[in-house]
C-alpha cells in the first residue's frame, strides 16, 4: 500500500490512535506529533510512580501494561482503563511491538535486561529504572545495543538532571577544589532485611500473582514472602542490595563530575553475622547487613582517586573543615569529594552542593553556567526522557553513561561477594568454630575493557549470571 494512502486509511477509519504515532512512518526518533506511545512494565510500586511521571507529560499514550502482579498493579490499572493489560511481556513484545515507540521497565533488577532487549533490538526507545541490570555482563550489553540501533535512552536516576549535578561539575573543572583524591559516597539503605536465612516454608502463592513469571530468569524456588514485594532488593538473584539500590543515585555525581570511567581496583568488607556463640551464620544468598567498599581509579587529569562506598549504618569520617552543628549529606546519604584545596559535597540524588568550609560559598564566585540544564531540574528527568524520544534533545542518563555507571557499581558488589564467599576447611563442618576460609578477601583488579577479574578467577563468574531454561539472554 502507497505510504500516502495509508495515511489517508489511518486517519479515516481507525478510533484508536487519533495521532498518527511514529511507527506508521517507518521511523524511531521523532513521531510526526507531539505524542509518545509506549508499553510499560511493572505498573505497581516504583513502576505506578514511573507511569504517572511518563503520564504527567501530557505527551505520553500507553498502549499496553505489564505485571506479574495484578494486586500490585491495580491502581495504575484502573487509572489507565485503555491501556491492554498482561502478566507476560513475550505477550506486549508479539501483539504490540508495531504500535509502541517505547518501553518503561520498572520491574526488580533481575529482569530489567531480559525485558528490554527483545524491544531495544527492535529499536523501541528505553527507559529502565536503576540500576539498570542485575550484572555487569548485561549492563555491558544494554550500553552496546542502545548504541548499535540509536534508541534514545534513560535510566532512572533522578539526580542525573539536576542542577545540581551540572553546578557541581562546572565547579570542579574551574579548579576551585583543586584535583580531587578521595570520593566518599554513603547511604542509609538496607531499609529491607540483609544478611538472612533462606527461607524453607512453603507458601501458597497469593492470587493474582505469576510466581514463574515474577522468578523470570531466576532458579525455580518456592515461594516465600521473604522476598515480596520489596525484600527481593536484598537477595543477590534478585536485587543488588544497598549498593544497586542507591549507587546509582549516589555515585552519579562524582562520575558525572569527575568522568570516572571504569574502576582498576575494587575491595570490600561487610558485617559477619552470628548465629550463636562462636557460630558464624553462611547466609551468603543474602546480601550483608552493611558493608564497605573501596573502589580506585586511575583518571588522566586528577590522578588516581579512591572511592569509598559505606551501607547498613556506617559513615565516613567527618570533614575536620565542618563546623559544629553543620552536616554532610542528608537523612539518605551523600557525596564528599575531597580536593587538594577545598572540598565539595552533595546531597542524595546530586541535591544541595556546597563547598567546604561553609565560608568558601560567600568568598566563591561560580563560573558562568556551562551545561544545559534539564527544565524541571531532577522532576524533569522523565520528560528529558520522551522529549529525547519526541524531539531528539539528548538525554541526561542515557545508557552510554547509565552503562558504565551501573558497571561501577556492581563492581563494588562483585568486592561484597568475593568477600562473602567461603568454604569449609578441611575437617571443618558447619557449626565448628573457625570452620572457613575466605580466598576472595582480597584486592579485585578489574580489566574494565575486557570485563574480566585479573587476579581471582572465582569473581568472574559473577560478572553475569546463571539463567533459567527458557529465559536465556541472547
Amino acid at each position: 500500500m502507497q505510504r500516502r494512502k495509508f495515511l489517508k486509511n489511518a486517519a479515516t477509519t481507525s478510533a484508536a490512535f487519533t495521532i498518527v504515532p511514529s511507527f506508521v512512518l517507518g521511523k524511531n526518533h521523532v513521531p510526526p506529533s507531539d505524542t509518545l506511545y509506549m508499553a510499560a512494565f511493572g505498573a505497581g510500586g516504583r513502576g505506578g510512580g514511573v507511569i504517572r511521571g511518563l503520564a504527567e507529560t501530557g505527551k505520553v499514550k500507553f498502549v499496553a501494561f505489564c505485571d506479574v502482579d495484578e494486586r500490585r498493579a491495580q491502581q495504575t490499572y484502573e487509572a489507565f482503563p485503555d491501556a491492554k493489560q498482561y502478566k507476560d511481556f513475550r505477550k506486549v513484545y508479539k501483539k504490540h511491538l508495531k504500535d509502541i515507540d517505547a518501553i518503561a521497565v520498572a520491574t526488580p533488577d533481575h529482569t530489567h535486561a531480559t525485558i528490554a532487549l527483545p524491544f531495544m533490538r527492535e529499536k523501541k526507545h528505553a527507559y529502565v529504572e536503576k540500576p539498570l541490570t542485575h550484572n555487569i555482563h548485561e549492563a555491558r550489553l544494554m550500553t552496546k545495543v542502545a548504541a548499535e540501533n540509536g534508541i534514545v535512552t534513560q535510566m532512572g536516576n533522578q539526580g542525573a538532571s539536576s542542577d545540581d549535578s551540572r553546578i557541581a561539575r562546572e565547579w570542579v573543572e574551574s579548579g576551585v577544589i583543586g584535583n580531587v583524591h578521595t570520593i566518599e559516597c554513603w547511604t542509609n539503605r538496607p531499609v529491607w532485611p540483609q544478611g538472612v536465612p533462606v527461607p524453607t516454608v512453603k507458601q501458597n502463592v497469593p492470587k493474582g500473582l505469576d510466581w514463574d513469571l515474577w522468578l523470570g530468569p531466576a532458579a525455580m524456588r518456592n515461594y516465600n514472602d521473604a522476598y515480596l514485594p520489596f525484600k527481593w532488593r536484598g537477595w543477590w538473584d534478585f536485587g543488588t542490595g544497598a549498593l544497586g539500590d542507591m549507587g546509582c543515585h549516589i555515585m552519579e555525581t562524582p562520575f558525572s563530575v569527575l568522568d570516572l570511567g571504569y574502576p582498576t581496583e575494587a575491595e570490600a568488607s561487610c558485617t559477619t553475622v552470628w548465629v550463636g556463640d562462636f557460630v558464624e551464620a553462611d547466609y551468603s544468598p543474602s546480601c550483608p547487613p552493611s558493608s564497605k567498599i573501596h573502589l580506585k581509579f586511575e583518571h588522566p587529569t586528577h590522578g588516581d582517586i579512591q572511592l569509598n562506598w559505606y551501607d547498613g549504618g556506617i559513615m565516613p569520617d567527618l570533614p575536620d573543615e565542618l563546623k559544629d552543628g553543620e552536616i554532610v549529606g542528608n537523612r539518605d546519604g551523600g557525596t564528599i569529594m575531597y580536593g587538594d584545596k577545598g572540598i565539595l559535597v552533595c546531597d542524595t540524588y546530586s541535591q544541595n552542593a556546597r563547598l567546604l568550609p561553609s565560608d568558601m560559598m560567600d568568598l566563591y564566585k561560580s563560573p558562568e553556567p556551562k551545561y544545559p540544564r534539564v527544565p524541571g531540574s531532577m522532576g524533569g528527568h522523565i520528560a528529558n526522557f520522551v522529549e529525547g524520544c519526541l524531539t531528539g534533545v539528548e538525554t541526561s542518563s542515557n545508557f552510554a553513561k547509565a552503562g558504565p555507571l551501573t558497571e561501577t557499581v556492581l563492581m563494588g558488589n562483585l568486592a561484597v561477594k568475593a568477600y562473602q564467599y567461603k568454604v569449609l576447611k578441611e575437617g571443618k563442618k558447619v557449626g565448628d568454630w573457625d570452620p572457613f576460609e575466605y580466598p576472595g578477601r582480597r584486592k579485585l583488579l578489574w580489566d574494565g575493557e575486557n570485563m574480566k577479574i585479573t587476579n581471582y578467577d572465582k569473581a568472574n563468574e559473577w560478572v553475569s549470571r546463571a539463567y533459567r531454561k527458557g529465559w536465556e539472554l541472547t
